[in-house]
């Protein structure tokens, strides 16, 4: 089957196109990102055809659509993971890729006639809980207003609510996972969440102390657990959301042992978040406070029809993952992405 990768070069779309490498399932592969290789590039890349398009281009929707239109022709399937997190104090631009980038990336696959769509949704497209109760697909997904990321991720639901209605021949399924953690992602994490000020050594279990909010949890999954189970969705043609996580939840002790020998001080979440936000807007740190407040809200993830439907079985446990990215980002670990040109 031929696959259509859009934003196939980053954190997500690097697992992917090194699961799909060796499956014979996939028989063919495009890669769709806003910058392409500018010569053969190294595996996993060297999978695809690659095609420039920036989703979030400012030229007409008539023009990026018809283009996508193009790239995406044939394909059995199209997997949409483009999405933007910086800069985070754009917030125009963040809709104008996450939002409006999905909404063209849609209306491309639905004149072109593929069968199935894919997109990456998140857990924090979920609306906030009460508990600790694992939630299944049925929660709702208003998001949490107060982060821009969830904010998005809840108006690209209503955009796929929108085109199961306005086209009911296309398949659409939505991947929600928990937080994708891989080691040649560190550079990126780095970059996306800490920004240059925070002195990466210190992830290496060297804080003398970890501040934790009180109440925190959390789960992970590793980026080649979530290719798995992009690629069952894919070759399965399943259909509606599917929650991604590996089994564990994680608390104060589990991050404290890897960061700081087992060592954490619970701290009160506005105290925190107050801390945050200020370095925020000194542009001291990558993220702003409202990923505090989708760590606080985010219901934990029931992940039992993907454990059903898809024989999601996680080979890493959610401390393995997040103790692989801290490696990676103490050794500036990259993807080995290739070197890339602008498109249009």
């Amino acid at each position: 089957m031929h696959v259509v990768v859009i934003g196939a070069s980053g954190n997500v779309g690097t697992a992917i196109l090194r699961r799909f490498r060796d499956d014979e399932s996939v028989t063919a592969v495009t890669a769709v990102a806003r910058r392409i290789p500018t010569s053969t590039p190294p595996a996993p890349y060297d999978v695809a055809r690659w095609v420039a398009c920036d989703v979030a281009s400012d030229e007409p929707d008539e023009v990026v659509v018809a283009r996508l239109a193009a790239a995406v022709a044939g394909a059995d399937a199209v997997i949409h993971l483009a999405w933007a997190i910086q800069p985070s104090h754009d917030r125009r631009y963040l809709a104008r890729v996450n939002v409006d980038g999905t909404r063209r990336v849609v209306e491309a696959v639905a004149r072109a006639s593929v069968p199935h769509l894919v997109v990456a949704s998140s857990v924090g497209a979920y609306s906030p809980a009460p508990d600790d109760v694992p939630r299944s697909e049925g929660w709702a997904t208003h998001g949490v207003p107060s982060s821009s990321y969830s904010a998005d991720k809840a108006a690209v639901e209503r955009v796929l609510d929108e085109a199961e209605v306005a086209h009911p021949r296309l398949v659409i399924a939505r991947v929600r996972p928990a937080l994708i953690f891989q080691r040649r992602a560190g550079s990126e994490v780095a970059r996306l969440f800490l920004g240059p000020l925070v002195p990466r050594f210190a992830l290496g279990g060297h804080l003398p102390v970890l501040p934790w909010p009180t109440g925190l949890r959390l789960q992970a999954v590793h980026g080649d657990d979530v290719a798995a189970a992009y690629r069952e969705v894919v070759v399965r043609q399943a259909k509606g959301a599917f929650n991604v996580a590996a089994p564990e939840v994680l608390g104060a002790q589990d991050l404290a042992d890897l960061l700081s020998g087992g060592r954490y001080r619970e701290v009160a979440p506005p105290l925190l978040r107050g801390a945050v936000s200020a370095a925020w807007h000194a542009r001291a740190v990558a993220a702003g406070p409202g990923w505090l407040d989708m760590a606080m809200a985010a219901p934990l993830l029931d992940t039992s029809r993907a454990e059903r439907e898809l024989d999601f079985r996680p080979r890493w446990t959610a401390q393995a993952a997040v103790q692989d990215v801290l490696a990676g980002i103490t050794e500036r670990s990259g993807t080995a992405s290739p070197p890339l040109k602008p498109g249009r």
